[in-house]
């Protein structure tokens, strides 16, 4: 299901500006290889999202290959830290080339194994947490991140809209556990929700 218009999605695409040469490198990348990345649209609004909440501290739960974490960085303190999760080893060394390549190496840490996992090791407060790791997980995600925010942090989350499966009955493990998760989400007393229907769908939390 497209989830918006592709006229309207291609008309946002013509009025990005041209990104710099490695950062279109690792889209194409993503699209020739069919790696899920949140392409330039949602990258851009990422940005953005640093860039309004002063954010000097971000943790990503599943970073691939390093693609959201480059836009998280534009938009970030020069001294700021993201701290950035995958499973797959050649995902890390692939994201590290990148990040040396693009100079942003030093404001990268990059951890190896499950997300979940490696945010319970850190207290927080951050500023941002950047949620995309496997939809089956997604609910137990919420009270692991919630916590280790600061208040007006942002939770964001990736895939919200599934592929617009989240509107149909039933569905499968991943479809089951996205629609599950924005429920919770909607229904925290913790947090203030929001999707924004790009691509497929950033929903994204405001911490009270």
């Amino acid at each position: 299901m497209e989830i918006l218009n592709p006229k309207l999605e291609q008309y946002i695409f013509d009025l990005m500006p041209k990104q710099n040469e490695i950062i279109e490198e690792m889209y194409k990348f993503g699209t020739d290889r069919d790696f899920p990345i949140i392409g330039p649209l949602c990258g851009q609004f990422l940005r953005q999202m640093a860039m309004v909440s002063n954010a000097k501290r971000i943790f990503e739960m599943g970073s691939g290959f390093g693609y959201s974490a480059v836009w998280f960085s534009m938009g970030m303190h020069e001294d700021g830290k993201i701290i950035c999760t995958d499973g797959d080893p050649n995902n890390r060394d692939r994201a590290i080339s990148y990040f040396k390549r693009l100079g942003i190496d030093h404001k990268i840490e990059f951890h190896l194994g499950k997300a979940q996992d490696i945010l319970k090791q850190f207290d927080g407060p951050f500023d941002i947490i950047f949620n995309d790791v496997d939809k089956e997980q997604y609910p137990e995600t919420l009270d692991l991140a919630v916590p280790r925010l600061r208040k007006g942090g942002l939770f964001i989350t990736d895939n919200a809209l599934w592929d617009g499966e989240v509107v149909n009955e039933g569905g499968d493990i991943y479809t089951v556990g996205v629609k599950e998760f924005n429920k919770l989400s909607f229904r925290s007393k913790d947090i203030v929700t929001m999707i924004v229907p790009l691509r497929d769908g950033l929903l994204v939390s405001v911490k009270l």
